[in-house]
């Protein structure tokens, strides 16, 4: 498998968590979007929207890495990224979309750069709203469901898409102490070798960028 990354990414990051969970061998290959790498027509080939993730497989190329995930899930059930009860598997894909869709398109580049072309003095307080905002009701639910993970004593899809959204709160300059759930969470996370190796900092594009 080949996978179109960017390392600061939060959606390929998920990607990253979920292969490295499940075991599983892929080719990493780099898009810099602060480069506008994603704008080649090569790299639009495999996804029109020009986006990273993109998963190139022996059965054809993905993206979006709901549809990814859920690929990954379907043909390499084990270790499975969902609780096998309904209702908790049912939290764990609600944990998750708040931060899919509630907070991370909200803080893409795509969006902050129109924002600042439209003449908003400053995109980063939109980023830092949506942060603020969304980790705080990931945190009131969570605190319903957590073990060691945000959905009983094993990783899942929820915990995939929870540190990236961390890792981007506190670039963006949210204070995520007032998360003590989330955090506590994202600590257990760290002591796993899937998390470590996918995190943005441990991949080969990671830039070094100064405190905001």
């Amino acid at each position: 498998m080949i996978l179109y990354d960017y390392w600061r990414s939060s959606s390929a990051w998920r990607v990253r968590i979920a292969l490295g969970l499940k075991g599983l061998a892929f080719e990493r290959r780099v898009v810099n979007l602060a480069a506008r790498e994603q704008d080649a027509p090569s790299f639009r080939s495999l996804n029109p929207l020009g986006q990273v993730p993109v998963l190139v497989t022996d059965e054809g190329t993905l993206t979006q890495s709901q549809a990814i995930l859920a690929y990954l899930e379907d043909r390499f059930p084990t270790p499975s990224l969902y609780p096998q009860a309904p209702w908790p598997r049912a939290r764990a894909n609600q944990l998750a979309e708040m931060m899919i869709s509630g907070i991370q398109p909200l803080q893409n580049l795509s969006v902050l750069a129109y924002l600042r072309a439209a003449g908003l003095d400053d995109p980063m307080a939109v980023a830092r709203h949506y942060n603020a905002r969304g980790l705080a009701g990931v945190e009131i639910v969570a605190r319903e469901t957590a073990g060691t993970f945000l959905v009983g004593g094993a990783p899942t899809i929820a915990d995939v898409c929870l540190v990236p959204q961390l890792f981007s709160a506190r670039r963006f300059g949210v204070d995520v102490a007032g998360y003590p759930t989330l955090l506590r969470v994202e600590a257990a996370c760290e002591t796993l070798p899937a998390f470590r190796n996918a995190h943005a900092d441990a991949q080969t594009d990671a830039v070094r960028e100064p405190p905001r």
